[in-house]
């Protein structure tokens, strides 16, 4: 089935051998511009960020950069864009085996070209086993059997993970007996302290049963949205923290950002480049302790280009000092 094909590097802004430093970059600049708490339209902010995240969540890992790539020669085909040949089609089968289910989801963050390539949508967890079906098995009579489930992604922000949410999502579906689109409408709990590829079950949201049997269950799989100043493990947060070489030597107080204000910390003297600056509580929730995570500032010095004559003498006499006393240097 045709979808629209999404120009992941037209959404970054980058050309197609950019390196994956400037793709890191480009993602971080328009993160920044697009980000729902500070745009003025937080709409349409909103749905643009979105957009980049999901294309820096294909083009910021190698592997699925290269398979994106690979669907390169038919990408110009835009709505009528078909995979090319041995792209493996993740839509389910029906229990006739006649004709497959097609599952689009709608209020989870990704496209319906995102999921079909890159995600886990699709229905599994067959009720009647998974070697197909046969003439003789429904010629015979059946008890009511149990739906299948079906899975797919949900990208969740960090101001979720923090805080926890109701997202309002949508099912659409091709039913094969009939050819007609069924749109599903529900909603989905991500609680605060929600992890990366965590699960999230909607009960009765999946495929209908058989015989009056029950209907499956939805099952989400959570995709952290990348954040412009945080990088994110378990639940614990790192924030590079840009520095002067003159901060680092003699000790400065930086104000950094968090996800629910900004915190001031102290720079001891003679901090050096790498050096992790400890914020505790400052991250996020941990569902396990039911406490935070911690901030970390990662103190990054940054080398001055340019020096004006000024500056140029301090820093030789600076040096001068290190050769006569290294003890003094800082």
């Amino acid at each position: 089935m045709p979808v629209e094909f999404k120009d992941y590097y037209a959404t970054l802004g980058v050309p197609r051998n950019a390196s994956e430093e400037d793709i890191k970059k480009s993602f971080r600049k328009l993160a920044r511009q697009y980000h729902p708490d500070v745009a003025k339209d937080k709409k349409t902010a909103e749905e643009k960020f979105k957009e980049i995240n999901e294309a820096y969540e294909v083009l910021g890992d190698p592997q699925k950069r290269k398979k994106y790539d690979e669907l390169g020669a038919n990408w110009k085909e835009g709505a009528g864009f078909q995979p090319p040949p041995g792209w493996q089609d993740r839509a389910s089968h029906s229990r006739d085996g006649a004709q497959p289910y097609e599952f689009h989801f709608g209020g989870t963050g990704f496209s319906e070209f995102f999921e079909r390539f890159f995600g886990h949508s699709g229905r599994f967890g067959f009720p009647f086993g998974e070697d197909g079906f046969d003439a003789q098995q429904f010629s015979q009579p059946r008890g009511p059997a149990r739906g299948s489930d079906i899975e797919g992604d949900i990208l969740v922000t960090l101001d979720e993970v923090m805080n926890g949410s109701v997202r309002t999502s949508s099912l659409q579906r091709v039913n094969p007996t009939t050819g007609q689109t069924e749109t599903h409408n529900f909603k989905v709990r991500i609680p605060a302290g929600v992890q990366e590829r965590q699960i999230i079950r909607v009960p009765g949201k999946g495929e209908e049963g058989a015989s009056g049997g029950e209907q499956g269950d939805l099952y989400l799989r959570v995709r952290l949205a990348a954040h412009p100043d945080f990088r994110v493990r378990g639940a614990d947060l790192y924030y590079d923290l840009d520095l002067a070489p003159w901060e680092a030597v003699l000790g400065a107080t930086a104000s950094v950002p968090t996800l629910d204000g900004r915190v001031n910390v102290r720079i001891p003297p003679g901090t050096n480049n790498g050096r992790q600056l400890r914020v505790r509580g400052r991250g996020l929730p941990n569902g396990q302790s039911g406490g935070h995570g911690d901030l970390y500032a990662v103190v990054n010095v940054q080398v001055p280009q340019q020096l004006s004559d000024e500056e140029r003498a301090l820093w030789e006499k600076l040096s001068r000092v290190s050769r006569i006393n290294p003890r003094q240097s800082v």
